[in-house]
């Protein structure tokens, strides 16, 4: 990983195409003032520096020099217009090649015991964007928290393993239910990864889907589930609770049933009852303990959306044009790509865990070193525990109980697994705040 970010980026965006198309341009019109990818390369240092308005991307091209550009004579409403006019395809395309980049950078250090059997591990989640401010005509209208004010909402998997988005996309609606956009996030993945998602994703259709695509999968069991036990691999009572390990249908009713027998983990913690599902069938493959650690994991996607939101500042709008927010967006994501790729490799090298190397530091003192001619990922590993830039976790750590393997019962060979199913129509439209609020507080 080269220890200067800005040099990584200038190495990335000079394999966009470049403007000499339009220096050559004939016919009536200015040519371009302002090449694209020093536009590009501008919100970038804009995103790293912490920078928040168009005006101080603005600044930065025209009264400082960037790289080996020029100062641009150019007047702020000119790199507004550019903005709006360019699109955000450009910064689409460039965080696809810098994640292509750094996922073959990571795939020699990424963490191979977590669930070994898969061929990913990711976290399948959304977040609702920021309201943005009511500048626009069109906006002064709307009273303060109306919902026309959110820019949508970001879909996307968290790559685990690697600590790299997997795959984002937009969504318009920030109302639209997660089920909708679920099956396009996958297209694509290979087959045999592992999904870890909330209890916002659960449905019956949606396990069988996953199953018959040849996924792995983990959730939690929704409260008042029904469900109907077809073999015991392991259960005892104890003071807390009871222990389950079994394979259970899913919809004891007439009215809803999955197609696919499921596995059920139930355990006590703490006075709190864990009930866990997926379609990984064998005990051994999968402990009791290791699903609790898997679905755990789950928070990283979390962790992700605060790095964007909190430290690179996305909840601070630079424009209140949709094409404006888009790029801000794939800017920041691109950042953020690069930061996690850094704590990863910090982590690896030092010996400890990704978790244990502060992101907040990072962000803040890692341009700072680069800047100054000094590798970040050297002075981290080398300094990291005397400046605290390393420091114990703070995540919780998980409890299951760990079963002799002597001491679950075999799955019977001629147990049918598979039965046709029953899906009760339900709509996928706005969930009522109330939903929302169960929904949320179940998953956690």
């Amino acid at each position: 990983m080269v220890g200067d970010i800005e040099q990584f980026l200038r190495e990335a965006i000079a394999q966009l195409a470049p403007d000499e198309a339009e220096a050559r341009r004939r016919g009536p019109g200015r040519p371009k003032v302002l090449p694209s990818l020093a536009l590009w390369a501008g919100m970038l240092v804009c995103v790293l520096q912490g920078f928040t308005s168009q005006l101080a991307l603005w600044r930065l091209l025209s009264q400082r020099q960037l790289w080996s550009y020029p100062r641009f004579p150019v007047t702020d409403q000119a790199v507004y217009d550019r903005l709006e006019g360019e699109g955000a395809a450009p910064l689409v395309r460039l965080f696809c090649q810098i994640s292509l980049v750094l996922n073959e950078r990571l795939a020699a250090l990424e963490d191979k015991t977590l669930a070994p059997f898969a061929t990913e591990v990711l976290a399948l989640d959304e977040t609702t964007l920021d309201q943005i401010a009511r500048i626009l005509p069109a906006l002064r209208a709307l009273p303060k928290g109306d919902k026309r004010l959110l820019p949508g909402k970001l879909v996307g998997l968290f790559d685990v393993r690697r600590q790299q988005w997997w795959k984002v996309e937009h969504i318009a609606d920030p109302d639209q239910n997660e089920k909708v956009a679920a099956r396009g996030v996958l297209v694509g993945l290979a087959k045999g990864s592992l999904i870890l998602a909330d209890l916002g994703y659960f449905a019956f259709a949606w396990f069988d889907y996953l199953t018959d695509q040849c996924y792995y999968w983990i959730s939690r069991l929704r409260s008042k589930t029904s469900y109907k036990v077809l073999h015991v691999f392991y259960q005892k009572q104890t003071p807390e609770g009871e222990v389950f390990d079994g394979i259970v249908w899913l919809g004891a009713h007439r009215a809803d049933k999955a197609a696919h027998a499921v596995r059920l983990v139930c355990f006590p913690v703490k006075g709190t009852m864990r009930r866990y599902i997926t379609n990984v069938l064998d005990p051994n493959l999968l402990p009791m303990l290791e699903i609790a650690r898997l679905y755990a994991r789950r928070w990283d996607f979390e962790l992700a959306v605060n790095l964007i939101k909190r430290h690179l500042k996305l909840h601070i709008w630079w424009s209140a044009k949709d094409v404006v927010i888009l790029q801000q967006v794939w800017a920041v994501l691109i950042i953020s790509q690069i930061l996690q790729a850094l704590r990863f490799e910090i982590a690896r090298r030092a010996g400890v865990d990704s978790f244990d190397v502060s992101m907040e530091l990072l962000v803040k003192y890692a341009p700072y070193y680069a800047y100054t001619g000094q590798d970040p990922v050297e002075v981290f590993v080398k300094q990291g525990r005397e400046l605290r830039f390393i420091r114990p976790s703070r995540r919780t750590i998980v409890e299951a109980p760990v079963i002799d393997p002597a001491a679950l019962v075999p799955l019977p060979p001629d147990l049918v697994l598979v039965r046709e199913p029953r899906y009760a129509e339900r709509k996928c439209g706005p969930r009522s705040p109330t939903s929302q609020t169960n929904n949320q507080t179940g998953s956690d």
